[in-house]
């Protein structure tokens, strides 16, 4: 395994805390699909190809998504140490096969909210499990809009009940299709359950509560333990849709950064959300739920947001792991 060698001006001890930092980004089914390489002047953040999930996510659109949230911890983890970020996402030919580089643009003196978008780095949890009957308030949504829109990205709250019993609709719809695919299912079963000394999936403790019929909206099946009478999902959580202003690659990673930020921004504000991701990951629902958007705007993720105990960490790989040596390609 490669080493974490020092860049940008700082040593491989921090060079290592910027990389657990980005480590700790969402992915679907925790599958952690990136990839890093350090030199001295740069930070190349890679896809890990070899994790892609090809029935589940088949372009690829959710895997550029995590890399993005995983390249905006990671901005945040720089500028804590006092690094600007300068950041070239898509750099072909300057580093091939790269989602993005990172170099230093200069000196930065850190602020009150990133340090404390910073501290929720690992705080965050996609959390599975019921949420209190508890409404998000305005000044709350209003933060999570805010986060979005700094990183140049659309957050679409659902308020109307024509809204939310069409974005329902659109949820179910994909979910059946989802679940008559042997191929997703086998995709998600092999990140579920129980998984002895697994540095990935979703473990039993993370998984939430097994789904039932009468449960408002449609949850996939991590595999959890058997609900308790009486300890059904709520039925009116806050829910969003995260958008980009364009589609394709480029658009996927400013909507993973954006999607980043507003997790973290919700869990500084105690908040908890989950994925309802199956309509952007069937073709023809997404292309349902874009129109029902208005036609300009790209969704790429749906959250339910509220509030929730607390749940575990789900495992991650060691940074050692997530390096690749200097001639080195993530796998393809």
């Amino acid at each position: 395994m490669a080493e974490v060698t020092a860049a940008l001006g700082l040593g491989p001890e921090q060079v290592e805390r910027v990389l657990a930092a980005a480590s700790l980004a969402p992915s679907v089914h925790n599958t952690q699909p990136w990839r890093f390489r350090v030199r001295s002047d740069r930070i190349e953040l890679h896809p890990d190809t070899s994790r892609r999930l090809e029935a589940t996510d088949p372009e690829d659109r959710e895997l550029r998504l995590s890399c993005g949230a995983a390249l905006y911890n990671m901005r945040l983890a720089l500028q804590d140490m006092g690094v600007r970020p300068l950041v070239t996402m898509l750099p072909g030919q300057d580093a091939p096969g790269a989602l993005a580089i990172v170099r230093k643009g200069g000196k930065i003196k850190p602020d009150e909210e990133n340090r404390a978008l910073l501290d929720a780095v690992p705080q965050r949890r996609t959390n599975r499990h019921p949420f209190h009957d508890a409404p998000v308030d305005p000044r709350q949504r209003h933060s999570l809009v805010r986060a979005a829109e700094l990183e140049r990205s659309w957050l679409h709250v659902v308020t109307t009940p024509e809204g939310r019993a069409q974005l329902k609709r659109f949820v179910q719809q994909a979910h059946q299709i989802q679940l008559g695919d042997g191929a997703v299912q086998a995709e998600l079963a092999a990140f579920t359950g129980h998984r002895p000394h697994a540095v990935d999936g979703v473990p039993p403790a993370s998984a939430g509560l097994r789904p039932e019929p009468q449960d408002e909206w449609a949850f996939r099946d991590f595999q959890g333990p058997e609900r308790h009478p009486g300890k059904d999902y709520e039925s009116d959580p806050l829910v969003v849709v995260l958008c980009s202003f364009y589609d394709g690659p480029l658009g996927e990673l400013q909507a993973g950064q954006a999607l980043q930020r507003v997790l973290l921004t919700a869990t500084t504000h105690g908040l908890s959300a989950s994925f309802l991701s199956q309509p952007v990951e069937v073709r023809q629902i997404r292309e349902d739920l874009r129109r029902s958007l208005g036609g300009t705007l790209v969704p790429q993720t749906v959250l339910r947001v509220g509030f929730s105990t607390q749940v575990p960490a789900t495992p991650r790989r060691s940074v050692a792991e997530l390096l690749l040596n200097s001639k080195d390609r993530a796998e393809c």
